[in-house]
């Protein structure tokens, strides 16, 4: 895939495309790049979809000067996508921070929204950041980026991809690089009160994806209940599985994925 750069806000949003076909969005996590949707964009293509991956601010190849972090700025860069895409509406996929965005931006620009997948998703300011001040010692320079890979890796405690090495080896350089550490530290910080705060102006199609071995959850089960039932959605735990279900158990993931969303296509009919 070619890495293609939309003009955005005095920064740029990298992206990728795959497929042909109604318009998939994947958002990936804070600390992640869109690589983390790997195993599921070749499943998602094939069964018929346009499937565009993007790096959410600081991350990856897109631009780091942002003076928003939050779930309400990237939700802003997942509208602006869509329309520079100029083929919504779109399903947005968001993983964790990310999740929080795409509710915010199905809240906001409800014209460019068909549905959510919501991957082990961050919407209020619960989980393991929330009043943690530690983690800005933890994951500062010259050793966070290291720490934060460590941390990484516990978020797969099942089973890892074959690639999680090398993986992670490109993550890290990633981090390594200017700026980037410091915006993982501001998405740390940032509210995700924008998100919560909508949760009841959503009104399209929902789902809710939990590991029921999610780290950032003490009860991840409880947490993927009361998501859904606020978007008035589906939920489905994904026994064993971390805080990516989708790169950890894409075998089990996968077909749900593509199952929600071909149950949309039912519903325009």
């Amino acid at each position: 895939m070619t890495t293609r750069i939309l003009e955005y806000q005095n920064g740029q949003i990298a992206y990728d495309e795959a497929g042909k076909g109604p318009l998939v969005v994947c958002v990936p996590s804070m600390g992640d790049v869109r690589g983390e949707y790997r195993f599921l964009i070749p499943q998602l293509a094939a069964a018929g979809y346009r499937v565009v991956t993007m790096d959410v601010r600081g991350h990856g190849r897109t631009s780091t000067d942002w003076d928003d972090f939050s779930v309400a700025g990237i939700g802003q860069d997942i509208v602006a996508l869509i329309r520079e895409l100029k083929a919504g509406p779109a399903i947005v996929v968001g993983t964790s921070m990310a999740a929080g965005a795409a509710v915010w931006a199905s809240a906001e620009s409800p014209d460019l929204i068909k549905g959510l997948v919501l991957i082990g998703p961050f919407v209020r300011g619960g989980g393991t950041w929330s009043g943690n001040l530690l983690y800005s010692i933890l994951f500062a320079r010259p050793w966070g980026p290291g720490m934060w890979i460590k941390y990484y890796s516990t978020l797969y405690p099942t089973r890892k991809p074959a690639d999680f090495a090398q993986y992670c080896t490109a993550l890290l350089a990633n981090l390594k690089e200017p700026g980037r550490l410091e915006s993982l530290l501001m998405m740390l910080r940032a509210s995700k009160k924008a998100s919560e705060d909508r949760l009841p102006q959503v009104n399209k199609p929902a789902l809710v994806l939990m590991g029921s071995r999610d780290p950032d959850f003490k009860k991840p089960a409880d947490e993927a209940k009361w998501v859904a039932a606020q978007l008035h959605g589906k939920y489905q735990m994904i026994e064993g599985a971390g805080h990516y279900p989708h790169a950890e158990m894409p075998e089990i993931v996968s077909p749900l994925v593509v199952s929600f969303m071909e149950s949309l296509k039912e519903t325009e009919r």
